[in-house]
């Protein structure tokens, strides 16, 4: 043999012991596990990292650990109510054991998809058509309870599901949008007439308040009136019974001579006027005859001196006694701020009276309403 073909047959050596060398060696990544088989017998689950097995009458498949996203494609099913609706979704799974994801199914992603098909058929064909668009959280749950369930057997874990799209048809979108614009022109016509509603009330409370306080202020001014005309009459009283105790104190010293003057004095003025009748309160001969006696001896009548204050005082009694006891500016301006006290204690009396009548058919308003 040839020194050429020597060196040939050990490059050949070398090339078969190194593909062997490789055949033996199993690189298996962080996220993956391998299943090992030797002549068609499962021998063990390879982990990550190296791993030597027997060459060339090995077989080793790698099974990805990862979350795996499966998209269910769209498929019309028909609702419990009969409307035909268009649904799709998003499956989230990861094979948790390698050997059963291998060997107790063909291909644990196809077979899950089909389940979560036939699933999301059986599941929203029980369900009616407003449920499903307002529940699909709920759908999502039941779903992925259902499907963990099933693939619970072939090591995969459902880990979320998820309804992409519920697309109903044509004639039931149609249905459903002047459902919604019904609905809306509904609420609306509620809104409009419970805001009518509440501005007649408010307005019924307006106008009843304003008429409460126009009322009390009428009433008020009609008491400061009627304090006035008192504190008036009162006034005016004392001042005539003053002017009485004065004539009479003026009066005091005057003898019948004196009220003869007067007298004549009086019909001179009665004589002045210009009426054509003249009525006398008393006897005109009485007069003539108390001036005759005047006229005679009035020069012989002794004149008393009563202008001193102690004659005054003994024969009327004590000035302050006369005139009586008069109230002073501040006593007044005291009485009126009790009195305006007084008022305003009532007004805010009314005033809460009003609020709890407005509370009462508040409460009264909203339970009819509910």
């Amino acid at each position: 043999m040839t020194e050429g073909a020597i060196i040939a047959l050990l490059i050949l050596m070398i090339i078969v012991i190194f593909a062997v060398l490789m055949n033996a060696i199993k690189i298996i990544k962080p996220y993956e596990q391998g299943i090992y088989m030797s002549l068609g017998r499962f021998m063990r689950v390879l982990d990550s990292g190296l791993s030597i097995v027997r060459p060339l009458i090995n077989e080793v498949v790698k099974i990805d650990l990862r979350t795996q996203v499966l998209d269910v494609p769209r498929q019309e099913v028909i609702t419990k109510d009969n409307s035909p609706t268009n649904v799709d979704a998003i499956i989230y799974i990861k094979v948790i054991d390698p050997k059963k994801a291998y060997f107790e199914v063909t291909s644990y992603r196809t077979a899950t998809i089909y389940l979560a098909q036939t699933t999301l058929r059986s599941i929203i064909g029980d369900m009616e058509l407003d449920e499903i668009l307002s529940n699909r959280e709920k759908i999502n749950l039941h779903l992925r309870d259902v499907l963990d369930e099933a693939t619970d057997k072939w090591g995969v874990k459902v880990e979320a599901v998820e309804i992409r799209e519920v697309d109903p048809a044509g004639k039931v979108k149609d249905a459903m949008e002047e459902q919604t614009s019904a609905e809306r022109l509904r609420r609306a016509a509620i809104l409009r007439a419970d805001g009518q509603k509440r501005a007649a009330i408010l307005n019924a409370e307006g106008d009843k308040q304003s008429r409460i306080l126009q009322a009390e202020g009428l009433r008020q001014s009609k008491i400061l009136e009627a304090e006035g005309q008192r504190l008036a009459i009162i006034l005016e009283a004392q001042g005539e019974a003053q002017k009485l105790r004065v004539l009479a104190v003026g009066a005091s010293p005057l003898d019948s001579k004196a009220l003869t003057v007067l007298s004549l004095d009086t019909m001179k003025s009665i004589g002045d006027g210009q009426a054509t009748k003249i009525i006398f309160p008393f006897e005109l001969t009485r007069l003539i005859e108390g001036a005759s006696e005047y006229l005679g001896v009035g020069r012989l009548t002794p004149q008393r001196d009563v202008t001193r204050l102690d004659d005054i005082e003994a024969a009327v009694g004590k000035a302050d006694e006369v005139l009586g006891p008069i109230p002073k500016p501040e006593e007044l301006r005291k009485e009126m701020k009790s009195l305006e006290e007084v008022m305003a204690k009532e007004k805010l009396e009314a005033e809460k009276i009003a609020e709890i009548a407005k509370k009462d058919r508040l409460g009264g308003s909203k339970s009819s309403e509910e």
